[in-house]
């Protein structure tokens, strides 16, 4: 393939994936345009100002910014300075009657389970390598010949540690903690299944192993808490992309994908939700930080058949109930935490109000609300369809529902935080229906795909060769974390299909000397 002076490159979602990936290629030296729809960046990690409060739209918890972690790796890519503090305890867990901190020592868990040592252990050591085998820029699952040979040499730079943990690759978290002759304790299986809840949205019986422990590893790695909320790493991003050039350009609703002779030509985009008015932006490459769903629709007739039979057999993920409380601050019980996850019951499902997440903004970040309060986000994991359900019948139904949620959610909180309830100064509440309308997410679906097989996780690719996918659908998927190493291999996987003469190269090995 020949070389361009310059390209254009058009990326669809200002989300952390598509931020990433348009920064990444800015600084090689393409003409890139983000488009995003909404008014403010960063997605399912944004942060949205109301009444002097600045709550965080999805995502609260940060992580990945460890030596070699993917943002660090990122941050040293495009010399970035990211506004992160960290904080531990990462979280405290109350369960019925037994309250853990997760700490980076982990003491708290090894002495609330005194039989799991060697659980612990082993999770550790799985955990470390698949650290370093993402900062090493493994290509999973390989999408064309230049990955897999750069899979060859991952595997070989690790070798023979790679071979030792090829077990747990065919193996669930439950499995495990079977062999662990952990399978019969509850309070453990159930503290397991609510942290895999979170890091990959299902529990032990179905998580893959060795995802698993790394998704249980985010405590000991450290969490941190974004100034100004969430939305802080998305602003951080935009600012690069503006000064390398590139535009992030808001209240851009992409309508249609252009594609003559099997290639993509351009997009069609509309101002506003309203606007009649259509325009044409080419591009010589297209990156979608959407849902399989979304990516579908905008193509049309012109979707391969692959995407099409992916989308018609593809189940939806997790969506979110969402409160968005402010809270006085002087009428706080005492906490030792900022973030919270209260299980309700030992037995059961988690989600639907059984297991909450509650996360406070830091006292010492007073941009997030007004003088004396402090910004709270409370949310459960919820089925998407039974909203969908709710709002087609009648607006009673659905607003019965999100009350019966919002009762259901403070008196989860309030039995594990007395008093929590009385410093509650303003109340919203939101649904996947909420969701979809504010981020045009297929129904409202938040976290991407449970990673319940590593050989049955989805690439990139889409079936036209100058089209991508970036975002939480991708493997590794979930967090801002996952995504960036999802946005650093598609950049380069871009590079590779339509290279510039003048264009400045990057890899993971460069990163990690560094």
């Amino acid at each position: 393939m020949g070389t361009n002076n310059s390209s254009r490159v058009v990326v669809i979602g200002a989300g952390i994936g598509g931020l990433t990936t348009a920064a990444l290629l800015a600084q090689a030296g393409y003409q890139v345009t983000v488009l995003e729809a909404g008014t403010y960046a960063g997605g399912s990690a944004g942060t949205f100002l109301h009444q002097g409060y600045r709550f965080d739209a999805g995502a609260t918890v940060a992580g990945g910014f460890h030596t070699n972690g993917p943002h660090a790796l990122i941050g040293q890519m495009l010399d970035l300075e990211w506004p992160v503090r960290q904080h531990d305890p990462a979280w405290v867990v109350h369960l019925p009657e037994q309250q853990i901190a997760l700490t980076q020592n982990n003491e708290e868990v090894l002495a609330a389970f005194p039989d799991a040592p060697d659980f612990w252990q082993q999770q550790h050591r799985l955990a470390e390598l698949g650290w370093k085998l993402a900062a090493a820029g493994m290509p999973w699952p390989p999408g064309d010949a230049a990955e897999f040979s750069q899979l060859i040499r991952v595997g070989l730079s690790h070798f023979p540690e790679d071979l030792r943990v090829i077990p747990y690759a065919f193996q669930t978290v439950a499995d495990w903690a079977k062999r662990s002759g952990l399978h019969e304790h509850r309070n453990f299986r159930r503290f397991l299944d609510a942290q895999l809840l979170i890091s990959a949205q299902t529990t032990s019986d179905r998580v893959n192993a060795l995802w698993g422990a790394t998704a249980l590893d985010l405590a000991r790695q450290g969490v941190y808490h974004v100034a100004g909320g969430m939305g802080g790493l998305a602003d951080v991003l935009v600012d690069k992309i503006h000064s390398l050039g590139g535009q992030v350009i808001y209240r851009q609703r992409v309508t249609g994908i252009d594609v003559e002779a099997g290639q993509v030509t351009g997009v069609r985009v509309r101002k506003g939700r309203r606007s009649p008015v259509e325009q044409r932006l080419p591009a010589d490459f297209v990156i979608a930080n959407l849902t399989p769903w979304s990516l579908d629709q905008l193509l049309g007739d012109d979707s391969p058949t692959r995407l099409q039979r992916e989308v018609a057999h593809l189940q939806p993920g997790w969506g979110a109930f969402v409160l968005h409380v402010g809270v006085r601050a002087g009428q706080l019980p005492k906490l030792t935490a900022d973030h919270h996850q209260m299980i309700a019951h030992l037995d059961g499902p988690l989600g639907e109000g059984n297991s909450v997440f509650m996360s406070l903004s830091p006292a010492w970040d007073t941009s997030r609300a007004p003088d004396g309060h402090r910004a709270v986000t409370i949310t459960t994991h919820t089925r998407t369809q039974p909203w969908w359900d709710a709002i087609a019948q009648d607006s009673s139904v659905y607003e019965a529902r999100k009350a019966e949620y919002t009762a259901l959610l403070l008196d989860n909180i309030e039995r594990a935080i007395p008093g929590f309830a009385r410093s509650i100064d303003l109340l919203l509440s939101g649904s996947p229906v909420t969701y979809q309308f504010y981020t045009g997410r297929y129904q409202g679906m938040v976290g991407g795909f449970p990673i319940t097989s590593l050989f049955r996780v989805r690439g990139p690719r889409t079936g036209i060769s100058n089209l991508r996918l970036v975002g939480d659908s991708i493997f590794p998927g979930q967090s801002t974390a996952g995504v960036t190493l999802g946005a650093i291999r598609v950049a380069a996987g871009v590079q590779r299909h339509l290279p510039l003469r003048t264009a400045q190269t990057y890899s993971f090995r460069e990163a990690t000397r560094s």
